[in-house]
């Protein structure tokens, strides 16, 4: 019988991949590899590359959050770019989780097949998107988009604990607040199946979002640190944005954060 397959490094070529439908394809290879023991990870590893990190298809163009405009729901073309700008997040996201496995070596198996787990749904998220976009007429890169999400990814590759802070913690658990407004716009501008898309996508952003929380949890008792001055600390260091209400705060207790947090979270704002 052949040795398994090494993860970490399957997944450092996934997020190589510049093809979206490919890289779907592949994320969806790897994680079916896993789960039949034919891809296992090896935390000991140093992984390095010299390509640029993360593969990305020519298209869209990715200009400053601001010139990306505001999406008009009562036009298709409105409704199409929110769904466009919906799937880019979620292409962010694979690779995101992609680069949480290769990055980061001396963590417990159980990390690296959690961090499978979020590429496998995101890309099942980022499919849906794809596919339905096709139904208005339009295609992933036919609108512009921002980069944001990406930017953190890259501040924080040099430390997992601020990445499981500021990442899953800080900027995913955003989209748990947004989702909601979003779907009851498409849902009222007559979009049912786009509506159902992101029903699937909160379900699934909730243990996304968890898995960080967890994973941060461990990291803070690891080194000994307090979880909500370490996390003051870190969004202080890497000028991370402050979360804005209104919150979804039963999302928010699914997805582990304490009454504690959610608490100074509302003091904040």
């Amino acid at each position: 019988m052949a040795a398994p397959e090494e993860l970490r490094a399957r997944a450092l070529h996934c997020l190589l991949g510049r093809d979206p439908a490919a890289k779907v394809a592949a994320v969806y290879a790897m994680a079916d590899a896993s789960q039949q023991g034919e891809c296992v990870a090896d935390a000991r590893a140093l992984l390095s590359s010299s390509a640029a990190i993360p593969g990305r298809p020519d298209r869209p163009e990715l200009v400053p959050p601001l010139q990306v405009g505001r999406r008009a729901m009562n036009t298709p073309e409105g409704r199409a770019m929110l769904i466009h700008a919906l799937a880019h997040i979620e292409f962010n996201a694979i690779n995101l989780a992609l680069d949480a496995i290769w990055r980061f070596p001396g963590l417990p198996a159980e990390y690296y097949t959690d961090w499978l787990q979020v590429a496998r749904e995101e890309a099942y998220h980022f499919a849906l998107l794809q596919d339905h976009l096709q139904t208005l007429g339009y295609r992933y890169g036919d609108f512009i988009a921002h980069d944001s999400l990406w930017e953190m990814v890259e501040k924080t590759c040099g430390d997992v604990l601020a990445r499981m802070a500021l990442v899953p913690r800080t900027l995913e658990a955003r989209g748990l607040d947004a989702n909601p407004p979003l779907r009851a716009k498409l849902f009222q501008a007559g979009d049912k199946a786009a509506a159902a898309i992101l029903d699937i996508i909160l379900r699934d952003e909730i243990g996304h979002v968890e898995i960080g929380n967890r994973w941060y949890g461990y990291l803070c008792r690891q080194r000994g640190l307090a979880l909500m001055p370490t996390y003051a600390e870190l969004a202080r260091q890497y000028n991370a944005p402050t979360p804005r209400g209104p919150f979804n705060l039963a999302a928010r207790r699914q997805a582990g954060f304490t009454e504690e947090e959610l608490q100074a979270l509302q003091n904040v704002n």
